[in-house]
C-alpha cells in the first residue's frame, strides 16, 4: 500500500528542482541562440549592402560610358558622372536619340540597409564621393564618383562598412 501512496505523489507534477533544471537548460539555449540570431541578421544586412552597392556602382559606370560615348551632354569641365545619385533613376536625355528620350540607369534608387533613420529618401543614406576627392578622405562634391554607406560600424569581416 505504501507504494501506490508514492506512485500516486509523483504523477502529481514536476518538482521544484526539476523546473529549476528545465529553465537553466532554456535560458542556456537562450543565451545561445541571441547572438546567433544578431549574427544571422548582421549578414544579411550586409548581404543587402553589398548588392546595393554593387548595383549603384554599376548604374554609375554605365552613366560614365554613356557621357563617354557622347550620349549625354556635357559641361566643359564635367568629368562625366551624374551630378546627383537622383539622377540615376530619373534619367536624362539621349543626344543621340530624334525625340530625346531619356536614358534610365536604375528602376529605384536601393537604400542603405545600416541607414540610421529610416525617414530620409534613398539617396540621402548614402554617402556620395566627388571625383575630385581623394581616395585617402573621400567626400561630396560636384559630381558622384562612388557611394559608401554612412554606418560607422564593423562588418563582421573587421572592415568598417563605410570602406566597402
Amino acid at each position: 500500500m505504501a507504494g501506490r501512496v508514492g506512485v500516486a505523489r509523483r504523477a502529481r507534477g514536476f518538482t521544484f528542482i526539476e523546473l529549476m533544471i528545465t529553465l537553466a537548460i532554456m535560458g542556456t539555449l537562450a543565451m545561445v541562440a541571441v547572438p546567433m540570431t544578431q549574427v544571422a541578421l548582421q549578414r544579411e544586412k550586409e548581404h543587402q549592402l553589398r548588392g546595393a552597392l554593387i548595383e549603384l556602382r554599376e548604374a554609375i559606370d554605365a552613366y560614365k560610358r554613356a557621357a563617354d560615348a557622347g550620349r549625354i551632354k556635357l559641361a566643359i569641365g564635367d568629368s562625366g558622372f551624374p551630378k546627383k545619385l537622383d539622377d540615376l533613376v530619373r534619367g536624362v536625355p539621349d543626344e543621340r536619340s530624334p525625340r530625346k528620350q531619356n536614358i534610365y540607369f536604375l528602376r529605384r534608387l536601393p537604400r542603405d540597409p545600416f541607414a540610421a533613420n529610416g525617414n530620409d529618401g534613398a539617396a540621402a543614406s548614402w554617402a556620395p564621393r566627388s571625383y575630385n576627392s581623394p581616395p585617402d578622405n573621400p567626400s561630396e562634391g560636384d559630381d558622384v564618383f562612388d557611394v559608401a554607406s554612412r554606418s560607422p560600424k564593423l562588418g563582421l569581416n573587421g572592415v568598417p562598412l563605410r570602406l566597402w
